[in-house]
């Protein structure tokens, strides 16, 4: 707890006057004032959080937490627990999706394995920080206790403040947890308001009768657990999983050390919710990759007040979305760098 404690302490709001010298310096540029849109937001954006009105190209790091989760015991899931760790052991031999992206990003893939339910083999990119074989069923009960659930963000702080170390500027989120669009949609439910009906989505392939199950196991899980909104632990704690809270750590520590993260999809988006509620200034370090399939995710950043610059159609998860969206934070950095000013260029300025 004590770790948390002091993340959470040094989290303070981005520097607005950085964001307003870099937005100067984006409006001298050869081209008329904001028609770059999003390129010059997130240039804007990094700019405040890092406190340098020019940040330079960020050396990436993709961190995906994997885990599993004791309510697919309800059906809930179309897939077997099992795949939870056939997919890490796919990631460790590059073959998944997230491996192909992050590559194409030039990004560091690492796989912390906080939660899987079964024994993993030593690799390179893996790190073991298993906290149990999986959360508890929270169709029955809470998912972990509150000592777990401190356990966890404190493996996404401890991750997050090894890679900073090493020179990390840019952080991507991502998961991999079979169920885990069942916590998901529980947290998304509590904190927007809407039913959970309304946030609730196929996951990995539901057909009708499948999803309207899953429907009732959320709520049956929501009125077993009764989550306190206003203690973000709490709710973690009866309705999360390991990797949401690992995800939601590594935002804390992105957050508390002035590097900017890359929320990815609507499990991550659901990370946001928690470590937003731990501290109000977090979602502040966050840009919203992409908007997903997931009919939850819209809603989830709403409620976070974040605007994704990608539309793709995507639902994987895994970071994918974060992976894409690092090599349009290249782009925008590249034009703060290499876009030359009008008295550069020779160029007449803007008619007074």
């Amino acid at each position: 707890m004590e770790k948390l404690q002091r993340t959470l302490a040094r989290i303070t709001p981005v520097d607005k006057n950085t964001e307003k010298e870099a937005q100067k310096h984006l409006d001298n540029l050869t081209k008329p004032v904001g028609s770059l849109g999003v390129l010059e937001e997130i240039a804007r954006k990094i700019a405040g959080i890092t406190r340098n009105a020019k940040p330079t190209i960020p050396q990436k790091t993709s961190i995906l937490m994997a885990g599993d989760h004791g309510v697919v015991a309800e059906g809930v899931s179309a897939y077997p627990q099992e795949v939870t760790a056939q997919m890490v052991l796919n990631f460790l031999s590059g073959g998944a999706a997230m491996n192909v992206l992050a590559r194409h990003a030039g990004a560091k893939l690492i796989v912390v394995d906080i939660g899987v339910a079964a024994d993993l083999p030593d690799h390179p990119i893996l790190l073991n920080r298993k906290i149990a074989y999986g959360t508890a069923n929270m169709a029955r009960g809470p998912a972990m206790t509150r000592e777990q659930a401190v356990a966890a963000l404190e493996v996404g702080i401890e991750v997050a403040e090894q890679f900073i170390a090493e020179g990390t500027g840019l952080f991507g989120t991502g998961e991999m947890g079979i169920g885990n669009t069942t916590p998901s949609a529980a947290i998304a439910a509590l904190y927007t308001g809407l039913s959970v009906a309304e946030v609730c989505g196929r996951g990995t392939g539901l057909d009708d009768q499948k999803l309207l199950h899953k429907i009732k196991v959320i709520e049956k899980a929501l009125e077993i657990n009764n989550p306190d909104p206003q203690d973000a632990l709490d709710v973690l704690a009866k309705i999360g999983g390991f990797e949401i809270a690992g995800m939601a750590g590594v935002m804390l520590a992105a957050a508390a050390n002035r590097v900017p993260v890359l929320v990815d999809g609507f499990i991550s988006c659901a990370a946001a919710i928690i470590a937003a509620n731990l501290h109000p200034h977090a979602v502040e370090y966050m840009l919203a990759s992409h908007l997903s399939e997931e009919p939850g995710h819209a809603a989830a950043l709403k409620l976070l007040h974040l605007e994704p610059f990608l539309r793709m159609k995507m639902r994987l998860g895994e970071g994918t979305g974060t992976a894409l969206a690092m090599t349009m934070v290249d782009a925008a950095l590249k034009i703060v760098h290499e876009m030359a000013s009008f008295s550069e260029a020779g160029i007449s300025g803007k008619l007074e």
